[in-house]
C-alpha cells in the first residue's frame, strides 16, 4: 500500500466518518428493532441483487462460476447476516456479574452492557467481495455501530456496484461504501474508526496495522497462510481425496481457508494423486469453456501463479497437471484460467512452499510418522486452518493438542467456516481477533461495566474510614483469608 494520503480522498472519508459518528452520538442507545432494520435491508441488497451481482463477479474474474458465486458470495452472506437478525436480541442482554464480597450481600450489583463502539471501517478483498464485505458486518450492525465499507480494486466493476446498491438501501449516515486504489486504501485505514477489520493479505495488514496505530484503532485482521492437510492411515484414502478436491475447486483455490499443501502416508502417495485426479476427471471434462471452472481473477495472478509453476520445473520437481482435454491455456481471451497442478514431495526452497498460493496448485508430501507432519507444521508460521483426515480419537486428539491454527476442521476442509456459531479467525501471521455470530458481536461491541452500589456505607460500617483502629483491624483480618 502507498503511504502517502491522497488529500481529496482522506477529506471525503473523514467528512463521511464525522457524520456518521455525530449521528451515532445523536442517537444515543440503538434499539433491537433498528439493528433489526439494517440487517434486513443488507438482506434485501444482497438478496434482491443476486442475479447482478453474480454477472458482475464474473466479469471481474474474466469468468467465475456462478453456482460458485451464489453459494459463497450470495447464500453464505445472507445466512451470516439472518443468524445475526435472529439472535441479536438475546446477545443484546445485560449479564449479570458478581459484585464482590461484602459488597454482594449489602446489595452492591454488577453488570456488563455491550454497547456499539460507533463507526466501523471495514476493508474487503477480491476472492469474495461480497462475502468479506457482508459478513463482517453482519456483526457490526447487530452491535449496533455504523460502518464505511472500503471496496477491493482487484474487482472494480463489483465495487462499483457494491457503493451502487449501498447508497439505494442506506443513508449516508449509516453505511457507505468508496472505492479507490491503494491511496484511497491508505486514506482509509488511517482514519480514526472506532474498530476497523481488514480481510486480505499479510503483507496489507502490517500497513493497516501501522496507520491504524496512530490513531490506536482496535484491528481484527483476517490474513490467511499454507492451510496443511494431515491424511491418517485410519481414514478411507478416496473420501479424503475427493473432499480435499471439492474444497480446492471453490474458486480455483482463490480462498483463505483453501487446503495448500497435504501430508499423505508414504504407502500411499500414488493412489491418494490418482484418486486426486480421477476425482477431477468426473468433475470436469474440460476446462477453458467450462462454465463450472473458475478463472484466476487477473493477469498479475495468473503469471504469479505461472512463476510459481515454472521455478517447480526449472528444480526438477514432479510437477503433474489436470488437463483432461489436452487444451492450450496460453491462448486465452478474456480469461485467465488455471488447470489444477499437483507438485509431489516438493522441497521446501521452491516458491510453491514459501508462498501461500492462492490458486489451483496442490502440493503433496509423504510422511512415515504423525509426529514429522507435527514438528512441519509448528515449525512455520501458524496457519488459518488445520485439516484432519481420520477416525483414531487418540491421534485426533494429539494433533489437537500438539498444533496451533485459527481453526481445525476434522474430516473435511473449510466447512467451519459455515458454522456461525464458531468464532472466525487467525492467530500470529494468519490472523487477529474473531468475527462471525456472537463474537463477531463481541469484537465490534464495547462491553462496558457497570457497578451499582449498596445503599449501606460499607467503608463506614467496617471502620474502613481514617483514622484506622481496631475495628478496621478486624474488618481487614475476616476479609483478608487464603
Amino acid at each position: 500500500m502507498n503511504s502517502q494520503v491522497d488529500n481529496s480522498a482522506a477529506e471525503n472519508i473523514q467528512r463521511i466518518l464525522n457524520k456518521q459518528r455525530n449521528a451515532y452520538i445523536a442517537g444515543g442507545a440503538v434499539s433491537a428493532e433498528t439493528r433489526i432494520d439494517r440487517l434486513t435491508r443488507a438482506i434485501d441488497l444482497i438478496f434482491d441483487n443476486r442475479d447482478e451481482i453474480v454477472a458482475t463477479l464474473s466479469e471481474d474474474f474474466g469468468h467465475r462460476s456462478s453456482h460458485q458465486s451464489l453459494m459463497s458470495d450470495i447464500y453464505a452472506t445472507i445466512e451470516c447476516l439472518k443468524h445475526s437478525k435472529k439472535h441479536l436480541k438475546k446477545w443484546m442482554k445485560h449479564e449479570k456479574r458478581k459484585a464482590p464480597f461484602p459488597m454482594n450481600l449489602l446489595g452492591g450489583k454488577a453488570r456488563v452492557e455491550y454497547q456499539p463502539v460507533g463507526v466501523v471501517g471495514i476493508i474487503g478483498t477480491w476472492n469474495f467481495p461480497i462475502n468479506t464485505i457482508f459478513s463482517p458486518l453482519a456483526g457490526v450492525l447487530a452491535a449496533g455501530n455504523r460502518a464505511m465499507i472500503k471496496c477491493s480494486e482487484v474487482t472494480p466493476k463489483t465495487g462499483e456496484l457494491v457503493e451502487k446498491l449501498v447508497a439505494k438501501y442506506f443513508k449516508e449516515d449509516e453505511l457507505v461504501a468508496i472505492n479507490g486504489g491503494p491511496d484511497v486504501g491508505a486514506s482509509f485505514s488511517a482514519a480514526p474508526f472506532d474498530h476497523i477489520i481488514f480481510t486480505g493479505a499479510t503483507s496489507i495488514a502490517r500497513h493497516i496495522m501501522r496507520a491504524a496505530a496512530d490513531n490506536l484503532t482496535p484491528v481484527t485482521l483476517e490474513l490467511g497462510g499454507k492451510s496443511p492437510v494431515i491424511i491418517s492411515d485410519s481414514y478411507a484414502l478416496q473420501e479424503a481425496a475427493e473432499r480435499i478436491v471439492n474444497g480446492k475447486i471453490l474458486n480455483v483455490g482463490q480462498v483463505c481457508l483453501s487446503p495448500d499443501y497435504v501430508f499423505v502416508p508414504e504407502a500411499k502417495l500414488e493412489d491418494f494423486i490418482s484418486a486426486v485426479m480421477d476425482h477431477l476427471g468426473s468433475l470436469f471434462p474440460s476446462l477453458l469453456d467450462n462454465a463450472d471452472y473458475t478463472s484466476v481473477v487477473n493477469g498479475r495472478h495468473f503469471q504469479r501463479l505461472q512463476s510459481y509453476l515454472a521455478d517447480a520445473r526449472e528444480q526438477g520437481a514432479d510437477v503433474r497437471e489436470f488437463n483432461p482435454a489436452n487444451e492450450n491455456f496460453d491462448q486465452q481471451e478474456g480469461t485467465h484460467k488455471l488447470p489444477l497442478t499437483v507438485i509431489v514431495n516438493p522441497s521446501d526452497e521452491l516458491k510453491v512452499m514459501q508462498e501461500e498460493l492462492f490458486g489451483p496448485i496442490l502440493c503433496v508430501k509423504s510422511y512415515r510418522k504423525l509426529d514429522d507432519c507435527l514438528d512441519y507444521i509448528n515449525a512455520r508460521p501458524r496457519p488459518l486452518a488445520l485439516y484432519y483426515f481420520g477416525k483414531d480419537d487418540a491421534e485426533q486428539r494429539r494433533i489437537l493438542d500438539h498444533s496451533i491454527s485459527g481453526a481445525v476442521t476434522i474430516n473435511d476442509v473449510i466447512f467451519h467456516v459455515s458454522c456461525e456459531d464458531l468464532p472466525f479467525g487467525g492467530i500470529g501471521p494468519s490472523g487477529m481477533g474473531n468475527y462471525h455470530g456472537v463474537d463477531g458481536f463481541r469484537t465490534f461491541s464495547h462491553a462496558k461495566a457497570v457497578y451499582k452500589q449498596s445503599n449501606l456505607n460499607f467503608q463506614k460500617l467496617g471502620g474502613m474510614l481514617p483514622p484506622y483502629g481496631d475495628k478496621a483491624d478486624k474488618t481487614l483480618n475476616a476479609m483478608i483469608r487464603k
